[in-house]
This record gives structure tokens, C-alpha cells and sequence, in this order.
């Protein structure tokens, strides 16, 4: 197993940041700067095309380390940020962005979810790995709450697949965003923690339906779903239960 390597840290309002390799998975780390040890834990995933640093994730990172004293943690998707681009990557982004450009909705589906679905494969191995590295950091331990607080879009394509194999999340953040096809609700009927979904209402790749029917997938008991107006980009994590998180997890 890789251990955790920190290689720059820096601090602001009241919070620290240290950015990490697990082998040559890149991440980053946000906590209180007096944060209690063994505080809960939310993995956080960023969107398609995005990084662990995007400006969006970061806020609410910030946010909630700030806020309920969490630790929060974010890696780079496979080909995304500092990782590199396999061919398969690069080709798959080119068929997406003329995919935009020529206005082409079935061409931008079909290559979205192929995409969506080659990373993560790889990265769903990569998230457990991690969080086996900062489990055997002392400050985190192996009985710290585990929560995911995905993105829309591919960081809910992620994150749902992780969340189906990993008992140590016991409450997940998605989002809707993307066109959903089978595995994707497959591995939402597996789901039975604590669910809190964001569906972009107006979003102009991904029929409003899809995110339906991945929230009625959701098997848990508790499921909330959140539509907000907005485009695919516009939509922002604005009228969320701020304490969704912190009433499953505990507060540090």
C-alpha cells in the first residue's frame, strides 16, 4: 500500500491546505488548523474537464472544513489536472468538445458516458487507495466518518460507482448532470446510505429524466432531492441541506 506523501502546504482562514501524492495519485487535503484528530472525512470529486482545485470545489472545501471542522480531500480523475492523457483520453475529449460545437446531443451522450465510464474505472480504485493512505495517517485513523460530496456530473458518475463498493462512505452529495445509462443505475440500487441529490433543472446535455431516474435508483431510506434552474454550468450548490453532512457524520 502507498503511503501518504505531503509536497506543499499552505494555511488561510483558519484553514490548511496540503497537497499530496498516494503513489501518483495527486490530491489535496483541507482541515482546520486546530482541527480535532480524528474528525469525518468527505471525499470530495470534481466535474468533467475540471481538477482537485477547481474553483468551485475548493469554495465548498474550504467551506466545509471552516464550517464543521471535516476534513476534506480531493485527487485529480484520471487524465484530469495533473495526471496525464492516455490516447484513449485525448480522442474521447475531441469527440466531446465537436460534439458541443456541432450541437450534435446524441453524439455528445454517446461519448460522454463512454468516457465517463472509462475513468471511472480507473479512478473508483484510486479513491479506496487513497483513503487507505489517509487512514493509516494518525490525525485521520480507520474509525473517522467517511462521506462523499461529489460533483454534478462526472463527479456523481464517480462517486456513485465508489459509494456502491465502499462501506466506509456512510453518507453521499450527487448530482445530476449527465446521461445516466445502466451500470450507473445498477450500481444506485446498491446504494442505501444517506443520499442528498442536485438536479441542474435546465441542464442542456442531460435530459432532466435521466437525474430522475437515477434519484428513484437511490435505494436509501433517506433521499432528498434538490432541483435547482440553471444550465449545466450555472447551477451551483446554493439551497442544499448545509447540515446534510455534518447530521451523518458527526461534527468535529
Amino acid at each position: 500500500m502507498h503511503s501518504v506523501r505531503f509536497t506543499a502546504e499552505t494555511s488561510s482562514d483558519g484553514v490548511i491546505e496540503r497537497d499530496f501524492l498516494v503513489g501518483e495519485i495527486p490530491g489535496v487535503l483541507w482541515a482546520p488548523v486546530s482541527g480535532a484528530d480524528h474528525a469525518p472525512v468527505v471525499l470530495m470529486g470534481h466535474n468533467g474537464g475540471m481538477h482537485k482545485k477547481a474553483s468551485g470545489l475548493r469554495a465548498r472545501a474550504l467551506h466545509t472544513a471552516a464550517t464543521w471542522g471535516f476534513t476534506v480531500v480531493a485527487i485529480d480523475a484520471p487524465g484530469h489536472g495533473d495526471r496525464p492523457r492516455t490516447d484513449s483520453d485525448e480522442q474521447a475529449r475531441t469527440e466531446i468538445r465537436e460534439a458541443v460545437t456541432a450541437g450534435d446531443t446524441l453524439r455528445f451522450a454517446t461519448a460522454s458516458v463512454r468516457f465517463m465510464a472509462s475513468v471511472a474505472e480507473r479512478a473508483v480504485p484510486e479513491w479506496q487507495a487513497t483513503l487507505d493512505a489517509l487512514q493509516a495517517l494518525p490525525q485521520i485513523g480507520p474509525d473517522a466518518p467517511v462521506g462523499y460530496g461529489g460533483g454534478v456530473s462526472m463527479g456523481t458518475a464517480i462517486g456513485v460507482r465508489l459509494t456502491a463498493v465502499e462501506p466506509r462512505i456512510t453518507a453521499a452529495i450527487f448530482g445530476g448532470g449527465f446521461p445516466v445509462e445502466e451500470p450507473v443505475i445498477e450500481a444506485a440500487r446498491r446504494i442505501t446510505v444517506p443520499v442528498q441529490f442536485l438536479l441542474p433543472w435546465d441542464d442542456e446535455h442531460a435530459d432532466r429524466s435521466s437525474g430522475l431516474a437515477l434519484f428513484d435508483a437511490f435505494a436509501s431510506t433517506e433521499k432528498t432531492l434538490h432541483a435547482r434552474p440553471g444550465d449545466h454550468r450555472s447551477v451551483r450548490w446554493v439551497g442544499v441541506d448545509d447540515t446534510f453532512l455534518s447530521r451523518h457524520l458527526g461534527r468535529a
